[in-house]
């Protein structure tokens, strides 16, 4: 009798290396090695396309946890708005912007609209010039723009309008945000000219949503009631059970982020580098969670469950912009630092009475800021000095700009909601409806 453990393995083996063939024989050709290149990277940056879009949800629901129930709904309306706005602007602007291929206004500063985003109906010829499907490498890179967009989300939440939200994150998925990613993915002035290295976007992703979000903040000013009388007034979150899962979700999520940027899958060195990649991101986030939850209970004299949280995404966060490089002891250790900065920083904030409801201009700036700078310790491919200059550069252009749109929003339109809104909650006085009708408070006719 045969012995079904011994033949399984091959027979699975033979099988997947057939599929291609029989789908290829249909046509009468044989796949070449270019073909299976280009199947294995397009696959590869699909799925973690997919992945990343996960974190959306991950975002959504850190979000409605940290926010009071008053409030929950309109982070929900806010993180799908700001999805959908990304997708249709990074496909009819960003994305050209982004991946010039050669057609610079400004050369190596400014991209122009010379190429295509989506693949061409008409498959010949395309798998022999390129190593991946473009529809591929737009999905993955939209779902980073909107990454992107929703870190700003969760720093400016509860009293801010939701039109001039949805402005901001137009010009920011269409045109800010991709402006400075072609410069260090784009073939740019800051990858040619600095050697500036950000495999997955510590500082491109999001340092850049942390710059975004400190100058709203800042323009925004604090939720009524955060400070009184140089005390920082507790304001609880309304359901931590949601904030952890929105953290595990993004720390998944994250494997996509990391992994797809590495673009390559068709040989064996992929394979064993994107095996690291993925390992050196858990660790990275179980050293950040771990230092915060040490840190907090030293430091405060009991473990603080919101910090541990942001100690996970500011491990991720710091790893991210080179996953591949450090050794795993490493890759947690530079996650570890990156939860205590998180400690550190978000007391610090409210001491300087800027309100982040979530933490995000910490984990994401502070963190990301750390991370781009810790590359140069273990890849001998980049310099402090050449980091540096890409986070100093990426942060002045995407401050600047941020905090010139967000001062003309509030000098037109408005930002802010009213005190009275603020007070009542936006999901009744924005959008008519709670999140938590059956715990909701009866009020006074």
């Amino acid at each position: 009798m045969f012995d079904l453990k011994k033949i399984k393995t091959p027979l699975m083996a033979a099988g997947l290396i057939a599929l291609p063939s029989m789908a290829f024989a249909q046509d009468g050709a044989a796949p070449t090695l270019a073909d299976m290149g280009y199947i294995l990277n397009t696959l590869l940056m699909l799925v973690a396309g997919i992945l990343v879009m996960f974190m959306a949800v991950g975002f959504s629901m850190f979000e409605a946890g940290f926010v009071r129930s008053k409030n929950v709904a309109m982070q929900l309306v806010k993180n799908i708005g700001l999805l959908m706005t990304a997708s249709i602007l990074f496909y009819l602007v960003g994305h050209r912007l982004m991946r010039p291929e050669g057609y610079w206004l400004i050369e190596g500063i400014l991209g122009g609209f010379g190429t295509a985003a989506i693949d061409p109906v008409d498959f010949d010829g395309v798998a022999a010039a390129t190593s991946h499907s473009n529809s591929a490498d737009f999905l993955f890179q939209m779902m980073f723009c909107a990454a992107t967009a929703s870190i700003v989300s969760g720093a400016m939440a509860e009293r801010m309008k939701l039109w001039p939200f949805m402005a901001f994150i137009a010009v920011l998925t269409a045109i800010i945000y991709p402006i400075q990613a072609s410069w260090s993915w784009g073939g740019g002035f800051l990858y040619e000219t600095f050697g500036f290295y950000d495999l997955a976007g510590s500082t491109v992703v999001h340092s850049v949503g942390g710059w975004a979000a400190l100058a709203g903040a800042a323009v925004l000013g604090p939720r009524i009631g955060r400070f009184r009388d140089g005390l920082v007034v507790p304001m609880p979150a309304s359901n931590l059970t949601l904030a952890a899962l929105g953290a595990f979700l993004l720390w998944v999520g994250w494997f996509g982020f990391n992994a797809g940027s590495l673009g390559s899958l068709d040989s064996a060195e992929d394979v064993a580098n994107l095996s690291r990649i993925i390992v050196n991101t858990n660790l990275a986030a179980a050293g950040g969670a771990l230092a915060a939850m040490v840190f907090t209970q030293v430091r405060f004299g009991s473990v603080d469950l919101t910090l541990v949280l942001n100690g996970m995404l500011a491990g991720l966060v710091a790893v991210t912009a080179d996953p591949l490089s450090p050794s795993p002891i490493a890759a947690a250790l530079i996650g570890a630092v990156g939860g205590c900065i998180v400690v550190i920083a978000i007391p610090l904030f409210d001491r300087f009475q800027i309100d982040d409801v979530v933490g995000a201009v910490p984990v994401h700036l502070f963190a990301g800021i750390w991370g781009t700078i810790a590359v140069a310790f273990s890849n001998p491919d980049a310099t402090i000095g050449g980091q540096l200059a890409g986070v100093l550069i990426v942060g002045a252009f995407v401050f600047g700009a941020s905090l010139f749109l967000w001062s003309l929003l509030a000098a037109t339109i408005g930002i802010r909601v009213s005190e009275d809104v603020e007070e009542e909650g936006l999901d009744i006085a924005e959008l008519g409806l709670e999140a938590y009708p059956d715990f909701a408070v009866v009020r006074e006719s």
